[in-house]
């Protein structure tokens, strides 16, 4: 944590948002980072104070900086790299709750139909 700037990618992969550092460098490419309000490249150095806003699959996050690492360390140690705001944190537990809540019906179909299940839907359809 002495470093005083990080490429971003690099932080991002520190930080534990992203599982490797080409899914970050995909994201940032992807226009799913910003960093003070602007769209950032993969290169793009950061410095503690600076504000980020990031997509990770559904979830939003606004944080700020706290402090850089080029190592991927533990999850508390991580946690310590940022500081996120306390509207992101609700808005990000709330959709969580929502996603516990309302599962999708098609997340337990699994390929085609099986013979079975073909013919309980004619028997369904009157056929």
């Amino acid at each position: 944590m002495s470093a005083t700037r990080v490429r971003l990618d690099k932080w991002l992969w520190a930080a534990r948002f992203y599982k490797t550092r080409a899914l970050a460098q995909d994201a940032l490419a992807g226009g799913k980072v910003e960093l003070n309000g602007e769209r950032a490249k993969p290169a793009k150095e950061i410095k503690p104070g600076d504000r980020l806003a990031l997509r990770v699959g559904d979830l939003h996050w606004d944080i700020a900086v706290r402090a850089l690492s080029e190592r991927r360390g533990p999850a508390a140690q991580a946690r310590l790299l940022y500081a996120e705001s306390e509207a992101s944190r609700a808005r990000r537990e709330a959709a969580l709750v929502q996603r516990k809540l309302h599962t999708e019906p098609a997340r337990e179909l699994h390929g085609r139909p099986t013979k079975r299940d073909r013919r309980a839907l004619e028997r369904l359809r009157g056929r």
